[in-house]
This record gives structure tokens, C-alpha cells and sequence, in this order.
């Protein structure tokens, strides 16, 4: 008889429950996060085990890595599709455990993508360099803001890079003043040093792959989002269509209609965040160096909003890529955009 097992991962503990095919269940407890202990308690199972499904929102390398690791068939909850028993009055971890463990004996289990272990380092250095990158971001806006309530001129961000101590002091006579705009230039310099060095790391690390080449061929795409592309995407064979891959890069429309009625606006974040931001940003390049997408965007421009044909543009990049990465070829500017 095949049993099935969830696991309801929180950030100290989990509950895990086993089932049989009638829905009995055979296991439940809740335990601490320690590999060892949820081993020991799934291994008098093993043997019968069709799978073992783990939902977690953000903390389950360790647990989907180890069990795989021995041996046992991992389903990672795709939390954002998973959807209760409608007239359930009272739910709690346990129940939860229970449901998982049910819609994984069904069949009918929303999962998510687990991205390889070996790769998944590479793939979160780049999104620590995007989040230093924003934090760089406000470092300059709030010291922009500050000379221009002082100075009642604007500070370009040019003109911000060139700060030097001189041109500080002599603008902020007053020495608590001063260090507050020294300070945010000297976090500002490190954070932009770290992200030189995150950029020449990823590039000594995976800058040499074809499929980075073919994505760079792309007007607007340069190394940074070329990267983004390739590691968020992973195996491009886990799409099976490219309107599969767009809906996965947020972009495609996102509503409910019923009688030619719209109901509602679904699931706007069901996606990837990382690949959306990419392929806008590779839009806006696009249209500064690239007369054939500049044209494209200015007929559609004439007829819906500027973000709608933005948005558009990207839509088209994302497609090219989408049959870049799964033929290996090269874009057809012609093709793409007519």
C-alpha cells in the first residue's frame, strides 16, 4: 500500500503528517527543524513512501536538499496555488499537513520548482547584488533629497558620485549636518564596492556560457539582466509552452471574466519577480539603442498607454528569450518585431 507524506515547514518546526490510500493517517506530530530527527521519523516508512510533499514560503533548503539526499521523492508546494477545503471551520498546522498529504495522494498537488542545489548559490549571490543595489539606491536619493533642501538646487547623480569631502564641507558648515551626508557617501561607497565585486565574481563564474552569449545578442539585455535571465529561468524545458514561460515572468494579463464581465484580477504576483524586473528593464534599454523595437513601441504607443506598449516590448523580449534558451539560437530582429 502507498502512503504519502507532508510536511507543514515553519520557522522552528514542522508538522508532519503520513497517510494511507484511504486517508487514514497513520503519522502526525510536529517536530523541531533538525534533518536528523525527521529522518528517523519518516525512515519505519520509507520503503512505501510515493512522495513527501514540503510547504514552505522561504526556509526549505535544508529540509528538500536532505531528503532528496536520502533518497526520498520530494514535492515542494507551490503555496501561492494551494487552496483549502471550502466550510473548513477550524484549520490549524496540523490540518494542513493532512490536506497537503490528501491533494498529494490525489494527483492534484500545486508544486513548485526546485532549483538545483548546484546552481542555487550562483542564483541568490545575484539577488544579494539587487538588493544591495536598492539599498545603494536610497543611500543616494536621501543625500540628493538633503542638498536639496539645503542648497535648494538638485544634485545629479552624476555630480553625486563626484562628491568629494571639500565640496561636502563647504556646502554643510554645521558639523552634525555634515556627518550625516558623510556617512550616507561613505555606506553608499561600500555598497558599491561590494556590488563591483559580487558582478566580477558572477562573471568569472558562469560569464562564459553560450546561452549568456545568445541572451546578450538581444538589444537590451547586457550582462546583468543576461545573468538574471539564465538563473531565474533555470531549465527552460519546465516550460512546455512560451506562454507558459511569459506567465511566468508576470508578463501576461492577469483578470477573471465571467458573461464578458470582469470579476476580478487574479493572481498578480504568481510569477517570478526577478525575471519581470529584467525583462521591463530590458525593454527600456531596448528602446534607447534599438531603432527597429523604438519604431515597434511607437506604433503600438499610438494607440494604447506608454506602460501598456512598454510592457508589450517586454512581453516580445521575453518570448525571443523564451526559444533562445530552448533552440540555442540567435534573435531575429526582423521576425520579432515587424
Amino acid at each position: 500500500m502507498a502512503l504519502y507524506a507532508a510536511i507543514d515547514l515553519h520557522s522552528t518546526n514542522g508538522v508532519l503528517a503520513v497517510i494511507d490510500e484511504c486517508d487514514a493517517v497513520l503519522r502526525r506530530r510536529r517536530l523541531p527543524n533538525d534533518l536528523a530527527t525527521v529522518l528517523r521519523e519518516l525512515e519505519p516508512y520509507r520503503g512505501e513512501l510515493a512522495g513527501i510533499a514540503v510547504e514552505s514560503t522561504y526556509n526549505w533548503y535544508w529540509l528538500v536538499d536532505g531528503l532528496m539526499a536520502h533518497g526520498f521523492r520530494v514535492h515542494l508546494v507551490n503555496t501561492a496555488a494551494v487552496v483549502q477545503y471550502d466550510g473548513l471551520k477550524h484549520g490549524d498546522d496540523e490540518s494542513d499537513a493532512f490536506h497537503l498529504a490528501h491533494l498529494l495522494r490525489l494527483g492534484i498537488l500545486p508544486e513548485g520548482y526546485i532549483y538545483p542545489e548546484a546552481e542555487r548559490p550562483i542564483r541568490d549571490l545575484l539577488r544579494r547584488r539587487s538588493q544591495l543595489v536598492r539599498q545603494s539606491v536610497e543611500l543616494m536619493q536621501s543625500v540628493q533629497s538633503n542638498w536639496s533642501r539645503t542648497t535648494g538646487h538638485s544634485l545629479p547623480a552624476n555630480d553625486f558620485r563626484e562628491l568629494e569631502g571639500k565640496v561636502i564641507e563647504a556646502t554643510y558648515p554645521d558639523p552634525t549636518a555634515r556627518m550625516a551626508v558623510l556617512v550616507q557617501v561613505r555606506a553608499w561607497l561600500a555598497l558599491r564596492r561590494e556590488v563591483d565585486e559580487i558582478e566580477r565574481w558572477l562573471k568569472d563564474q558562469i560569464g562564459h556560457r553560450p546561452a549568456l552569449a545568445l541572451l546578450r545578442s538581444v538589444p537590451g539585455i547586457g550582462l546583468i539582466l543576461g545573468l538574471t535571465i539564465l538563473l531565474e529561468t533555470g531549465a527552460i524545458g519546465r516550460f512546455s509552452t512560451v506562454g507558459d514561460y511569459a506567465s511566468y515572468c508576470r508578463m501576461v494579463k492577469s483578470e477573471r471574466m465571467s458573461n464578458g464581465k470582469r470579476k476580478g484580477v487574479g493572481n498578480r504576483k504568481c510569477g517570478n519577480r526577478y525575471l519581470a524586473w529584467a525583462y521591463i528593464e530590458a525593454a527600456n534599454y531596448a528602446l534607447r539603442y534599438s531603432v527597429p523595437i523604438k519604431r515597434w513601441y511607437d506604433r503600438k504607443r499610438g494607440k494604447r498607454h506608454r506602460v501598456i506598449a512598454l510592457k508589450a516590448v517586454a512581453h516580445k523580449i521575453a518570448r525571443a528569450c523564451y526559444f533562445i534558451l530552448r533552440d540555442g539560437v540567435r534573435l531575429v530582429l526582423q521576425r520579432a518585431f515587424a
